[in-house]
């Protein structure tokens, strides 16, 4: 009976839904083709997830479109000397969305002690948060009062407030994660609070008129309301995107990569009347990984791999030039710290040839590439390219879960890989090299360790001026060039489709789906 009556509600709301979209409301429409299978920012680890967590939720800190940490529930903030303690002056006008288990229904005050039960839940083992790790530096953190929350970390770490800004630190309600269904009902502060979800097919959120933050004199959010389908077909979310039936369109699927863009990465002019395309650098890095052990390829071998094909030549023909060629390090722009003198690798025949020619190496041995179906294109083009050089490149395709077990493990010699930003800084791909980052305790999949590098390591954690820490990440990042750890394929890029009628959205580096600044000009059928 109980099932019946929820499945005729959820019917109820959706046509109610369908109902306002005919109405003077200004709702934003977009799908989420991978779905979601929770709504607790504790469990917020896919892009899909953090998106709409990023909605409903917030937490002491948070990241502008540049990527600086800002106030947001905290107001403003105290460091030490030491830089080990961290303390928090709240707002006093934040309150959680309401809740029949609050007094009257009433959303109540958010205190420090909330912040407090929200990051001791975090890192409970018996939530098993995928993202505890967060606080793996932290010592303590407790409220002082209920407007001062204070955090103490076990040794200096730049990027300490950045990792708060993520979703996994936002503050959730003790009497609402404990009392109800909060995985699927969410409760938080954010602009947008929860109204509905019918789990594969809809979600909707509605305006938090008690929304704590303004712009421009004006409250935010200026939307009514977000409806989020979950379209699986990548090529059905894109028609109904070119219907109009959604807003915003994220990324480029290859199913519709050339009707939608040309191959210099524009927008395709018959749309260009109805549709807006904003594009901005994305912290991911593309690249190959080998394996640094007694058995790992040569490196003259690996510095041929790196010069021996076009990066310019197969950005432009296999993914529309969507993305920046990796003629650098592992820091991808976007980051203050990349640095364009970098001394890496371009495509120079001649230097592979010479370098094939002094190894010792010999050419029939096979060299296995790993990879997934999603990349084959990439590394057909490169196989190719080195099979003209004399090396006997393999491809061996897997499945995604397969090849990242294999690779978080360590048992591949020679694997594409990718690293998309946790958190904004430059230390967060130099991890993926610190010997003491070994997996599969660490991200350091390929086993590389230098003494060298890892002095410049914890050198750079203790240096406070971020002009001399990024002259070390720089060092660093040489470093991993001159060894020939990784070869570099592309830096990736943001891209946004709008429809016309959309304003105010601004596109970031972390590819963050940030909707309360975002309005929405109804324009009658």
């Amino acid at each position: 009976m109980n099932h019946k009556l929820i499945i005729f509600l959820s019917i109820f709301f959706l046509s109610c839904n369908d109902q306002y979209d005919n109405e003077d409301l200004s709702i934003f429409k977009y799908n989420e083709s991978s779905g979601v299978y929770t709504l607790d920012p504790a469990f917020s680890k896919d892009q899909a997830t953090v998106n709409i967590a990023n909605q409903i939720f917030n937490g002491l800190v948070q990241l502008d479109n540049n990527q600086n940490v800002t106030p947001s529930i905290s107001k403003k903030w105290n460091i030490s000397d030491d830089n080990l303690t961290y303390t928090f002056s709240l707002r006093n006008d934040v309150y959680f969305h309401d809740h029949r288990l609050f007094p009257f229904g009433k959303g109540r005050k958010v205190v420090a002690s909330d912040f407090e039960y929200s990051l001791n839940r975090l890192i409970d083992f018996k939530i098993a948060s995928p993202g505890a790790w967060v606080l793996s530096n932290v010592d303590t953190f407790y409220a002082v009062n209920d407007s001062i929350f204070t955090i103490k970390i076990k040794k200096p770490f730049p990027g300490f407030l950045s990792l708060l800004a993520m979703k996994y630190c936002s503050v959730v309600p003790k009497e609402i994660v404990e009392n109800g269904n909060f995985h699927n009902h969410p409760v938080g502060t954010g602009p947008f609070k929860f109204q509905l979800w019918v789990n594969g097919i809809k979600l909707v959120l509605r305006k938090n008129n008690n929304y704590f933050e303004s712009y421009n004199g004006e409250k935010l959010p200026f939307l009514d309301a977000i409806s989020i389908t979950f379209i699986k077909d990548k090529q059905s979310a894109f028609l109904q995107f070119i219907k109009g039936n959604l807003d915003y369109l994220s990324g480029i699927d290859p199913s519709y990569k050339d009707e939608l863009i040309t191959n210099t990465g524009l927008l395709n002019e018959k749309y260009s009347s109805q549709i807006k395309l904003i594009s901005s650098p994305y912290l991911n890095t593309e690249y190959l990984g080998f394996l640094m052990n007694k058995d790992s390829i040569p490196i003259e071998i690996r510095k041929a791999i790196n010069y021996g094909f076009n990066r310019t030549e197969m950005i432009k023909y296999l993914r529309n030039s969507i993305g920046t060629p990796a003629t650098k390090g592992i820091i991808p722009p976007g980051l203050p710290s990349f640095n364009i003198d970098i001394n890496g690798y371009d495509y120079d025949l001649n230097k592979a040839k010479l370098l094939l020619q002094n190894s010792d190496f010999k050419k029939e041995k096979t060299i296995l590439l790993s990879t997934t179906s999603s990349y084959l294109d990439l590394c057909e083009y490169i196989q190719s390219s080195l099979n003209n050089l004399g090396l006997n490149i393999v491809i061996d395709v897997n499945p995604p879960s397969t090849h990242r077990q294999m690779v978080a493990t360590s048992n591949l010699s020679f694997f594409r890989g990718s690293w998309i930003a946790d958190y904004p800084d430059g230390e967060n791909y130099l991890s993926l090299f610190y010997s003491e980052n070994f997996t599969p305790g660490g991200p350091n999949y390929t086993h590389f360790s230098n003494k060298e590098y890892d002095i410049l390591y914890q050198t750079a954690l203790s240096e406070e001026k971020d002009s001399v820490r990024y002259q070390i990440y720089n060092k660093m990042d040489q470093i991993i060039l001159n060894h020939a750890v990784i070869v570099p394929l592309y830096y990736d890029q943001v891209l946004c489709f709008l429809q016309k009628n959309i304003t105010g959205f601004k596109v970031n580096s972390l590819n963050l789906l940030e909707l309360k600044k975002v309005s929405k000009i109804n324009i009658s059928k």
